[in-house]
């Protein structure tokens, strides 16, 4: 029997509580990450982190493949890897019978979750695999076809894809998020916690089981998105409009962690605070400040009652970085000097510039906002003025 919807809220505050909770405290500075592979995790989605070797990004997926009792496949892509490697080898006893069966003990195939470093390394042998894993949770080798237990998938790379092939693969990573090395101001914390962690000094009690997982992940559809649909549908509108490109496929996946996020706070309807998740579904860097500000927009309209019945994530990423910014409008303005540019084009250059505009607005110091302001006002003399 299905659990309730009241049943399934109890499971999603015991993910927060008894899972990422935990996590946190173990991995200082990685809250942003943990907060998504909770919701990548309740909404059945991939995740895709962006970041150097050595900022714990498979340590966080094995800590929490511990926490919720999931069997663990970890590996480490090359363009030399085989199927073999990830999928297991064919049966030799069953061969010789004359039946092409998989041996998969202990590989990808009957994992809860999975995490592929260096993912931008998949070469055409393993591609189509994988993509049919991503997509339909599926693997398929001849005749042979099985349905997989996976909760979630999680990828890494330090770099994003340059070709269609692997275009198609990251495409199946709902959404990114940076994952880098903390800052120095954390950085004491970061060895105390790390020595605790490898001395097994952490609390590391199982919060939630697999089979709760999976039935979390069944009753999202259960959560009524309908309140919170016009505002998504313009939403997305408004990314489109500001050269974001979001597919009809994406747009609907996305509703599932709208539903997710409101799983994880409690509620069984979803609000415009849940659309914070459309926050990361960048496809290079220069694409993230824009959708913030977008999504930002979108989530202050919320009412008071909304806005404290929220996800942590809804509350905002603080004061926009202003070396991010300076790169933006210098992409802007090489994009604008490059031959070939419509006015179909330039009208969306206009609209990106605004958008950056706005989140110069809310630099804290008062030098880096005033330069930035005087460089955007320069952009728009030089682009004709304002529209």
């Amino acid at each position: 029997m299905e659990p309730s919807i009241a049943a399934s809220s109890e499971i999603g505050r015991k993910l927060v509580t008894e899972v990422l909770a935990p996590l946190k405290a173990a991995f200082v500075g990685k809250d942003e990450v943990i907060d998504l592979l909770g919701v990548c995790l309740a909404g059945g989605e991939n995740l895709f982190i962006l970041g150097p070797p050595g900022t714990a990004k498979s340590a966080l997926v094995q800590e929490l493949g511990r926490r919720v009792e999931g069997r663990v496949f970890d590996y480490l892509l090359t363009r030399f890897t085989e199927p073999n490697e990830l999928f297991g080898p064919f049966d030799i006893r069953k061969l010789r019978e004359g039946e092409l069966t998989t041996n998969t003990e202990g590989m990808l195939p009957e994992a809860s979750l999975v995490f592929l470093d260096e993912l931008l390394n998949a070469n055409s042998a393993i591609l189509n695999s994988l993509l049919m894993v991503l997509n339909e949770r599926v693997f398929r080798r001849g005749r042979e076809t099985r349905k997989l237990p996976l909760l979630m998938v999680v990828g890494a790379s330090n770099r994003l894809p340059e070709d269609d092939a692997l275009a198609a693969l990251f495409d199946r990573f709902l959404l990114r998020v940076h994952c880098d090395n903390v800052g120095d101001e954390q950085l004491g914390e970061v060895l105390e916690a790390g020595w605790r962690l490898d001395a097994g000094e952490i609390d590391r009690r199982v919060g939630l089981s697999v089979d709760d997982l999976h039935a979390l992940q069944r009753q999202l559809n259960e959560v009524d998105v309908s309140a919170v649909r016009p505002k998504y549908v313009e939403l997305v509108r408004n990314l489109r409009k500001a050269g974001i490109p979001v597919s009809d496929r994406r747009a609907v996946k996305l509703q599932r962690l709208v539903a997710a996020s409101a799983l994880l706070c409690g509620r069984r309807q979803a609000n415009a605070t849940d659309l914070w998740v459309l926050r990361y579904i960048w496809d290079v860097d220069e694409q993230r400040e824009v959708i913030a500000a977008i999504v930002e927009r979108a989530i202050e309209q919320a009412d008071a009652d909304t806005q404290s019945a929220s996800h942590p994530r809804a509350r905002g990423q603080g004061s926009p970085d202003p070396e991010e910014l300076a790169r933006d409008l210098d992409r802007l303005e090489e994009r604008w000097s490059a031959d070939g540019h419509g006015e179909v084009d330039r009208a969306v250059l206009r609209d990106q510039l605004g958008l950056l505009a706005g989140r110069c607005q809310w630099l804290a110091d008062a030098q880096q906002r005033t330069f930035l302001e005087q460089r955007v006002e320069s952009l728009w003399q030089q682009w004709g003025g304002r529209s």
